[in-house]
């Protein structure tokens, strides 16, 4: 991606097509990507968490649309013909449209028979079963994935630091944010669900506490999976996944902590496969990549709710009590990071992993970009001796690669929650996520 592309990726107003949302939108880092794909795609997949604001993404970049959750009469009329519900102005938003799951073949064939671009946008928060999909729509059908909003989407980073230019190897630098630790925890207890970005902080853990609940309930009993018999152990398992946010937990140790009755390793994988077809479970993958050293890498990959906002509210934290558990407070925060890094890396095809070895070599999050390119983050609260052992940590990361992936590195920084962003000596960035953008 070009300095110019990447500039670009600020969404701006587009008074050219008729505005369907309703006041008050925030505009997304995806809004480009959508705009985009309407211009190069039979029709578009928003995909993400319930409340995240596919529906509001889709109204901004559409000229009809549909609900499907909202639109009972509609739903029994799709339920007999689907095609009955193609019929609007293009873009046609189809929103929820997974309630309907012969509604994807007649899109396909609509799109076949017109041949043009930009035709439909299909909002969903759940994942079909393989074979509501199984024709397939490649070469027509461009998937975009939606996460809640980044602190710099929801107005709570300067983005004076972009992430683009961390990947192009500039150096960083950016004032104090007015923000301290007591306000970046409040703002990872509140989450980044653009619905709910207003209301006190106790009315939104409610809410959260009931998105746990109804997912459990709810969501994942949509799916018509035979293996979800039992909500109250998938409303148990989210707990556990609470308690083990950011870490490589094992299915037995997810099992085991399940309280107060445990789940069998068999059953966390079911479960586990539900909550990801509904993007409440966001896994962080091991990055693959040979070493230098004969120390094996680490293969599991890392755990995280679709916004730390859900793990604080599982685990009845505010921002108070987190403060006092450090420990809990640093991996929330890190679950925090990864959800940015992921939506800020998006426009820039980039994908985010993690790196550890039974040697210890770690770091929390590397972004890579289809040109083989890396960057590689530690995330700590603050501090000096943390930021000073998380520098160390990142040399060590690029001393222990192979030495063609080594000639890829275009970067290392460390995001912190407090301080200025600055570049060391040693050319190891240091950022606070209040200052990141993509």
């Amino acid at each position: 991606m070009s300095d110019r592309e990447a500039a670009e990726v600020v969404p701006v107003e587009d008074t050219s097509r008729p505005n369907l949302v309703p006041y008050g939108y925030r505009p997304r880092i995806v809004d480009l990507e959508v705009e985009r794909g309407l211009q190069s795609a039979g029709f578009l997949v928003l995909e993400g968490p319930r409340g995240c604001g596919k529906t509001w993404t889709g109204l901004r970049h559409a000229r009809s649309a549909i609900r499907l959750d909202t639109d009972l009469d509609a739903r029994a009329l799709g339920s007999i013909d689907p095609s009955t519900l193609l019929g609007g102005e293009a873009p046609r938003l189809l929103d929820e449209w997974q309630v309907v799951p012969g509604l994807w073949n007649h899109v396909r064939h609509a799109v076949d028979a017109t041949a043009e671009f930009g035709c439909f946008i299909l909002a969903g928060s759940a994942r079909p079963a393989d074979d509501a999909t199984r024709h397939t729509g490649a070469g027509r059908v461009r998937r975009i994935r939606m996460r809640p909003m980044s602190l710099f989407e929801s107005g709570d980073s300067t983005g004076e630091v972009s992430l683009g230019g961390l990947l192009s190897g500039q150096p960083a630098s950016a004032s104090r944010p007015d923000s301290g630790l007591a306000e970046v925890t409040q703002i990872l207890c509140r989450g980044g669900w653009p619905g709910q970005v207003e209301l006190p902080l106790p009315e939104i853990q409610r809410n959260l506490r009931g998105y746990l609940s109804e997912a459990a309930r709810s969501d994942v009993r949509l799916l018509d999976d035979a293996a979800i018999r039992n909500p109250a152990g998938v409303e148990r398992l989210l707990h556990s996944l609470a308690r083990n946010v950011a870490t490589e937990a094992s299915m037995s140790t997810l099992g085991a902590d399940a309280e107060p009755e445990s789940l069998h390793r068999h059953t966390v994988r079911a479960y586990l496969e539900a909550l990801r077809r509904v993007f409440v479970v966001e896994e962080q993958p091991a990055w693959s990549v040979r070493l230098r050293s004969r120390a094996p890498l680490r293969k599991s990959a890392k755990w995280h709710l679709a916004d730390p906002s859900l793990a604080a509210a599982a685990l009845g934290a505010n921002a108070e009590r987190l403060i006092s558990d450090m420990s809990t407070l640093g991996l929330l925060f890190e679950s925090l990071v990864v959800r940015d890094l992921r939506v800020l890396a998006q426009p820039h095809d980039g994908r985010v992993s993690h790196l550890r070895d039974a040697a210890g070599t770690e770091a929390d999050a590397i972004v890579e970009l289809p040109d083989g390119r890396w960057l590689a983050a530690e995330i700590k609260l603050g501090g000096s001796d943390a930021i000073e052992a998380a520098a160390q940590s990142l040399q060590r990361v690029r001393d222990n690669v192979a030495a063609d992936r080594a000639g890829q590195l275009v970067g290392m920084v460390v995001i912190t929650a407090l301080g200025f962003a600055y570049t060391r000596r040693d050319g190891v960035r240091v950022t606070p996520v209040t200052a990141l953008g993509p």
